[in-house]
């Protein structure tokens, strides 16, 4: 055998790793720039789950979808949506072949680690005015403080009124931010470890200095609650009863001289939402009926009745089955134990100034494509929902007849650490489920850093993947 044809037997016989960009044309990369703009914007205006639940909801609502309680009966090619308490959602495409079959599930989650309002936070000290928080979700602490930050989410009155907060994102807003200690005096914190350096309790945010035009006690704290009723007739008591997040106020941006990266708040997960809620736009009449979840809570285990350990997704599936009108005991879990799933979930990615918690030769890679990962869990596996070979074979054969750029990697050293996903939810209801999604370097930061051509690589995934019978 001469040395080409050697070369070419080591090309069949070798898993080639290759950089996606390479070979792609100026119209290919036009497209993936062009796609890249719209989930830019969709960043941009949906920082928290209800704002993402709220967006998803308006383009599923220009596609043609509607409530299923719009809808008496069902037929195949039906596009039909349960909003679940305003911060979860799930979609389906009514396929032409029987549910009873199965179906082609895709689920991400909306929910992004954060800092969330007490019940009681407002406090003064010292002539300032603080908001207290409680944070959501695996964050390090200290990368919370000094940036700007904004405030997002709803007051709810016992009247019933509920008003929608949104301060700090437009150019003519107040930011908000959390202090830190100056590096002249922190000789004490910087002898502490990383992860004690800030406090849970520290994470105190700063909303104003001036007092009451009135010799009142508290009278910054005065102040404020003073603006406050002005402008949203709100007493303090009424925060009792709200949902308040403080978001990064920072904009998703294009990242890199070359425009071939994204960098954003909370895009773990809702990179993920974004690929698959515009893949099913795509999807009309499929033979198997075609189904996305977009959940909350995952970051915080998914519990709740938002959370995927919720029934509410099976109340929707069962819906589905009652306007159908095939529903009868049971059918429920043979839909399930004969449906497939791909966990759309963000995958940490190689960062080589960190690759010493990677092995490298199963690490993400951005630039690669979409992410597969058989297990997640931690060092022994422990948590995880570990996809058979089969349905792994399944999801490559999708991907390769479709041209899809695709990697699969684990995510960490074995004793490093590890971490979980919705998978394992669904796998216990007997679905065949795979975590599929984009690979992400700072993960959990207050800006993450994701590949464009993995971005629209996922898109294009998942849509192969609901295309198949």
């Amino acid at each position: 055998m001469d040395k080409k044809e050697a070369e070419e037997l080591k090309k069949q016989l070798f898993h080639q790793k290759e950089n996606g960009w390479k070979g792609k044309t100026e119209a290919q990369r036009q497209e993936i720039f062009n796609y890249a703009k719209g989930y830019i914007a969709f960043m941009n205006q949906s920082k928290t789950e209800r704002e993402i639940v709220e967006s998803s909801k308006k383009i599923a609502d220009e596609h043609g979808f509607c409530d299923i309680s719009q809808k008496q009966s069902l037929v195949p090619g039906d596009k039909v949506y349960w909003v679940n308490r305003e911060k979860s959602m799930y979609l389906a495409v009514i396929g032409e072949n029987s549910i009873e079959e199965g179906m082609n599930i895709i689920g991400a989650h909306a929910d992004s680690p954060r800092l969330d309002l007490k019940p009681n936070p407002l406090y003064e000290d010292s002539e300032f005015a603080y908001l207290k928080t409680h944070y959501y979700g695996g964050i390090k602490k200290y990368q919370w403080t000094t940036i700007p930050l904004a405030i997002h989410g709803v007051i709810v009155k016992t009247t019933g009124e509920k008003i929608t907060i949104n301060i700090g994102e437009n150019e003519e807003d107040p930011i908000f931010t959390i202090t830190d200690l100056l590096p002249h005096l922190a000789q004490d914190q910087m002898k502490k470890k990383l992860a004690d350096g800030i406090e849970g309790e520290d994470l105190n945010l700063l909303i104003g200095s001036i007092p009451f035009d009135a010799e009142v006690s508290e009278g910054v704290k005065f102040n404020i609650l003073s603006i406050l009723h002005e402008k949203y007739g709100i007493t303090e008591k009424d925060l009792l009863s709200s949902e308040l997040e403080l978001v990064p106020a920072m904009k998703a941006r294009s990242m890199g001289f070359d425009n071939s990266m994204v960098a954003a708040y909370g895009q773990d997960d809702k990179i993920c939402v974004y690929t698959s809620l515009t893949a099913l736009m795509k999807i009309e009449h499929p033979k198997t009926t075609a189904a996305c979840i977009i959940s909350d809570k995952e970051e915080v285990g998914s519990m709740g009745n938002t959370g995927m350990e919720s029934h509410v997704f099976d109340t929707f599936i069962s819906e589905i089955l009652n306007k159908l009108g095939i529903n009868r005991p049971n059918l429920l879990e043979k839909v399930f134990c004969n449906s497939k799933m791909l966990s759309a979930d963000v995958d940490a990615g190689l960062d080589p100034i960190y690759s010493s918690v990677s092995e490298k030769n199963n690490a993400a890679h951005l630039g690669r494509g979409i992410g597969l990962n058989k297990y997640t869990g931690a060092r022994g596996k422990s948590g995880a929902s570990d996809a058979n070979a089969e349905f792994v074979a399944h999801v490559r054969k999708i991907f390769e007849d479709n041209d899809i750029r695709y990697q699969i990697s684990e995510l960490g050293k074995v004793d490093v650490g590890g971490g979980g996903t919705i998978a394992y939810i669904l796998a216990n209801k007997g679905i065949d489920v795979i975590d599929c999604g984009v690979p992400v370097l700072s993960m959990h930061a207050p800006y993450e850093v994701t590949s464009k051509f993995d971005l629209y690589e996922a898109h294009r995934g998942y849509e192969a993947f609901w295309r198949t019978v």
